[in-house]
């Protein structure tokens, strides 16, 4: 929404006392969201002469309407006086004036302004009553006719249904934007689903999990030792460990783990675990000899995967046919210019005679090279080839490396948010004879079961990435799985060329990866765009970064601190933690800082640099997604997020979905690129201190990489590998393709 006259500089917010209450009739409704409930409106309050804006939540608002508010005052520059409704109950009105406004507003279908006062003169105060009752006395009115009469019934009933169900939701602690979520969900059902079973919630609808559905089941007095409560606690726990990147648990700790969070029996955990194993919602299966326990989503992405690999290496691609390989080599070095190393003459080989190949290695080997002469070579034979990479940014680097169309993979499978669900898949397949994806080391379970499955029979499929760096966000290893099973031909380019071996930040990168710690010593006059600054202490560490982001870099190589330079941390808490950073670096380089609207924790400003933290499907933006706040409108709760060439809009009630982005996890980095990279790293990170980790967050730096930190804390980091492995069963499962490798 465009904002008033730039008005995001001259707001000052000021609390008057504590909570108070307000009440009145809505004259107005300036604004209202059917999606989140979020509403500006004016009201006629008691003892005050003016109309009052009101700012709060309901899901349905209409003028002639009372409201009971409780909130705070709080005052604005420009607009005087507002009033910030904590909570807002919407009261059908008792007047007959507040009636024909009410009725006349659209909200019943049938009733117009002319209809409502009617209405309201040959029945008063009882129209209700007689709509509900005695609907056939509506036809006593001129101009009021059986379609008439049933059109305004059926609206009214429906309106009455939905107030009962925001009443009901919201006497049980459930907020008006969560209410909005079940309603659309469940709809007239919604309270008797809701009473069956409050867990299903945090099964049905997204953005409502288990702690929010165990404390509408505890307003509602589900038992503590109910069956339903284990069996949706078991399913919580065992998601929570997903989360860290596990498609399975064993059972034995995922029923110590429910136990701790429920307090319930043993016997009541292991009757959960076998009702939803009836469910068909887990999966009991042997990993390497231990009894373990699979969500069954995961279950079967894994058994997906390997069905569509066997059904893809049965078959041939047309294109590939008629190549020689032999003619092929020294022909697109004749059209590149290029010479290829022995590594990149095998790997072409490889992806020119086999339908699936995985090309792996670290930066500056020739990864794009390669792929640009294969895909010359292809293109000879088809135009069929798509291109894709998990993220907005992988996918923008591939294009402009390649010179063809790249897309993310949500729309190359064309993500339906309605459906929730991709259109193209098994029955709708890719029309493709090649597909290459790019930075498959981020690409997880579920989404290369969802890629998998709609590529068809006859088409061929290049999975390029860095095996060695962090594994994907979400469940699985997909990439590392794949290439330790030694079933899907794997060439992996080591030699650094030339010109990339100009680059300290390549030839660190590759010292990490081996193990050894990275040159940082230079003589006076040498070039570099690798530097390491010592800093003792946590402090002098926090306070040198600062120094680095916002004078020095600027200074000396022109780089923008907002949009060219990345602060990467290894994790979120303490004092080099993202969050702490992101507060002072926010302080420091953006001038409206002061100015910005509050909300789960974080202040909001114009011109501040944001990251998304969740898929949002409904506005195409997703994890990892990183954009600029263009507009701010705090008395409508606005926000604008330039993300790419797009503006997005969100409202207040949405900005859960954001965080700061000045700085951003190391995790948050994988498959972006930035002009400048600036890496804090302490042995107060030790926990998370390896070699992968720092390994990913220096090849995130295209033209300078800053580490800043303790000398001890970066050696912690290269020597460190750890054993922990993710819980996964894809590699034995690869197995069974073994009689067709």
């Amino acid at each position: 929404m465009e904002n008033k006259g730039g008005r995001e500089n001259k707001i000052e917010r000021e609390h008057v006392g504590a909570l108070q209450y307000l009440s009145g009739s809505i004259e107005r409704v300036t604004f209202h969201s059917e999606e989140s409930g979020f509403c500006v409106l004016k009201v006629k309050a008691r003892g005050k002469r003016d109309l009052i804006t009101v700012v709060g939540s309901s899901m349905t608002v209409t003028p002639g309407e009372y409201v009971d508010c409780t909130g705070v005052w709080v005052t604005n520059r420009e607009y005087g006086l507002q009033f910030k409704a904590e909570q807002l109950r919407v009261v059908m009105p008792s007047t007959e004036e507040g009636l024909e406004k009410y009725l006349g507003s659209g909200l019943v279908k049938g009733i117009g302004a002319h209809f409502a006062k009617k209405l309201v003169s040959a029945f008063g105060l009882k129209v209700f009553e007689v709509i509900e009752k005695t609907p056939n006395r509506l036809m006593e009115l001129p101009g009021i006719g059986k379609f008439r009469r049933d059109t305004v019934v059926k609206s009214w009933g429906d309106q009455k249904i939905i107030r009962e169900i925001v009443v009901f939701l919201q006497s049980h602690g459930v907020g008006t934007a969560r209410a909005v979520r079940i309603y659309k969900t469940y709809g007239q059902k919604s309270i008797a689903k809701v009473r069956e079973n409050p867990y299903r919630l945090a099964l049905d609808i997204r953005g409502i999990g288990f702690k929010t559905a165990d404390m509408l089941a505890d307003r509602l007095g589900v038992p503590r030792h109910s069956l339903m409560r284990a069996e949706a606690g078991v399913r919580h726990v065992l998601q929570e460990l997903c989360d860290f990147g596990h498609c399975a648990a064993e059972k034995e700790q995922l029923i110590e783990k429910a136990i701790e969070l429920l307090d319930i029996p043993r016997d009541l955990i292991e009757k959960a675990i076998e009702c939803e194993e009836t469910e068909g919602r887990l999966v009991s299966e042997d990993i390497e000899g231990k009894a373990c326990v699979f969500l069954a989503s995961f279950y079967k992405a894994e058994v997906g995967i390997v069905s569509n690999l066997k059904r893809l290496m049965k078959h041939t691609a047309d294109w590939m046919r008629e190549i020689e390989v032999g003619k092929a080599i020294p022909w697109v070095e004749r059209k590149t210019g290029l010479e290829l190393s022995m590594t990149q003459q095998t790997a072409l080989k490889a992806a020119l005679q086999n339908k699936v190949v995985i090309i792996t290695g670290g930066p500056g080997v020739g990864k794009t090279t390669l792929i640009n002469s294969i895909l010359k070579i292809a293109r000879i034979k088809t135009r069929n080839i798509l291109l894709c990479a998990p993220t907005g940014r992988a996918a923008k680097r591939l294009s402009e490396s390649t010179g063809l169309e790249a897309k993310t993979l949500h729309r190359l499978l064309e993500f339906d948010p309605q459906l929730y669900s991709f259109r193209r898949n098994e029955t709708t397949p890719l029309e493709a004879d090649l597909v290459v994806i790019d930075e498959m080391s981020m690409v997880d379970l579920l989404m290369m079961h969802n890629l998998l499955k709609a590529i068809p029979d006859t088409c061929s499929l290049m999975l390029v990435g860095d095996v060695d760096q962090l594994p994907s966000v979400g469940p699985g290893a997909v990439l590392a799985n794949l290439i330790e099973s030694e079933i899907i031909p794997t060439v992996r380019l080591t030699e650094i060329f030339r010109q990339a071996a100009k680059s300290q930040i390549i030839m660190n990168a590759h010292k990490i990866n081996k193990g050894k710690i990275p040159k940082y010593q230079y003589e006076p006059d040498e070039q570099t765009d690798f530097y390491f600054v010592q800093g003792d202490t946590p402090e002098i560490i926090h306070e040198k970064l600062m120094q680095i982001v916002v004078e020095r870099i600027p200074k000396r190589f022109g780089f923008d601190p907002v949009r060219q330079i990345q602060v990467l941390a290894p994790m979120n808490r303490g004092g080099l933690g993202v969050r702490a950073l992101n507060i002072d670096l926010q302080k420091r380089l953006n001038p409206h800082s002061e100015n910005g609207i509050n909300r789960f924790g974080w202040t909001f400003a114009l011109g501040d640099k944001v990251i998304q933290t969740v898929n949002n499907y409904d506005k195409e933006v997703f994890n990892g997604d990183i954009g600029f706040i263009s507009k701010l409108d705090i008395d409508e709760g606005i926000i604008s997020i330039h993300f790419e060439s797009r503006e997005v809009i969100y409202e207040v009630d949405e900005l859960d979905e954001l965080s700061l982005a000045y700085a951003i996890t190391i995790h948050k980095a994988q498959g972006s690129e930035y002009p400048a990279v600036v890496i804090p790293i302490s042995t107060q990170h030790y926990t998370l201190l390896e070699r992968n980790l720092l390994y990913t967050g220096v090849t995130r730096g295209k033209s300078l990489v800053v580490i800043v930190g303790q000398l001890k804390a970066l050696g912690m980091a290269v020597r460190t590998i750890r054993s922990t492995q993710r819980m996964t069963n894809l590699v034995n499962r690869l197995g069974q393709l073994q009689d067709l490798s």
